[in-house]
Order: structure tokens, then sequence, then C-alpha cells
């Protein structure tokens, strides 16, 4: 018996592409996250200078 399960028999790259692609979304959702603080702030900002 190997150690493989039955979805990951035949295709051995199969775990590190999931790591991989996780990865890449959590990239993303920090990325587009850190975006949105930056317009707020930016928001902010220019509603709350002196005129």
């Amino acid at each position: 018996m190997t150690d493989e399960s039955p979805k990951d028999a035949g295709n051995p790259a199969d775990p590190g592409e999931h790591h991989n692609e996780r990865q890449m979304w959590w990239w993303l959702a920090y990325f587009l996250f850190g975006i949105h603080i930056v317009a707020f702030v930016m928001i902010y900002a220019f509603t709350h200078a002196p005129k």
C-alpha cells in the first residue's frame, strides 16, 4: 500500500500546487485589504484637509 491518497494518485505535483495557490490567494487578500486601507486614509486626508 502506498502513502498517496486516491485523489493525489497520478499527480505528484498536486500538494505543492495547492500550497502555491493558497499562498497566492492569501497574498491577493492581503494586497486588496491594504489597498482599501490606503484608499480610506487618502479619503480621510482629502476630506479633512484645510481649505
